[in-house]
């Protein structure tokens, strides 16, 4: 019988994680907001939530509406969504394996006694007290690797660097409101462009490139918070396929997934 995992979040970094673990044999059930706020929606499983169903590279996740509709997606070789923000469907679905990919910066709840096997992505987890391993998400040389003990990369506030930009990449909120988009996910837009609206205020672009993310049409947003993402390298189609980061994080997951497997065949 395939291995349930169920991950916390359903953003396009733990969505590159449910991808590989998928085509790794796992099912896979995922948790998120009512109104998810991933900018990536084109590749965030979370987009299930307002679109019913979506699929990313030939996986097809539904949104479900308690624990055992997910059980029965997940054993279709569906990735299931949940709105279930506290994570209660935990208790009944007891899973093999709990990830823990909201990507927080910080442990927002996680035990290590959640799952027999718990895995933290990201800043904010220390292993093995609170998790059994963490699996860094800084770009750079150590992107993806997987610490059995220790913490990753404390946040430092500041994106990884795509072609040269760092926090340039980034289009945020111009107040508190709705958010309205102008362009799409796909467009190429000018360092300058209006972009979307909040409450009538214009939403700009940092950087020329490629608009990567924006948020969906009628999400409740504060000022400066993150509402979308452009990529100066100008590739369209990375817009709607699982990026190097999550992939490298989906990579170090599975080890993680396999090295406690190994250790409890070790110990019969």
């Amino acid at each position: 019988m395939s291995m349930l995992v169920l991950i916390k979040g359903a953003g396009d970094l733990a969505s590159g994680i449910a991808c590989r673990l998928i085509r790794s044999g796992f099912q896979v059930i995922m948790t998120d907001l009512p109104r998810p706020t991933a900018v990536r929606c084109t590749v965030a499983f979370s987009s299930a939530v307002y679109q019913k169903e979506v699929c990313i590279e030939g996986i097809t996740g539904v949104l479900v509406s308690d624990a055992g509709e997910a059980q029965a997606e997940a054993a279709s070789g569906k990735v299931a969504v949940l709105t279930d923000p506290e994570c209660q469907c935990r208790a009944a679905l007891q899973p093999d394996v709990l990830v823990d990919a909201i990507i927080a910066k910080k442990n927002t709840g996680t035990r290590k006694t959640d799952a027999p096997i718990v895995i933290g992505v990201g800043p904010g987890f220390i292993a093995p007290e609170d998790c059994h391993c963490v699996v860094e998400t800084k770009r750079g040389h150590d992107l993806g690797r997987v610490y059995y003990e220790g913490s990753a990369i404390p946040n430092t506030g500041v994106p990884g660097d795509i072609g040269g930009f760092t926090i340039e990449r980034l289009i945020r909120s111009s107040g508190d409101g709705m958010f309205e988009p102008i362009a799409s996910i796909g467009d190429i837009v000018q360092k300058g462009q209006v972009v979307a609206r909040v409450d009538g205020k214009p939403v700009c672009a940092q950087i020329d490139g490629v608009l990567r993310g924006l948020l969906p049409a009628g999400t409740p947003v504060t000022d400066g918070m993150k509402a979308g993402d452009v990529d100066p390298r100008c590739e369209v189609r990375h817009c709607y396929s699982v990026s190097d980061k999550a992939r490298a994080i989906g990579g170090g997951v599975l080890e993680g997934i396999l090295h406690e497997m190994a250790i409890r065949r070790k110990e019969g």
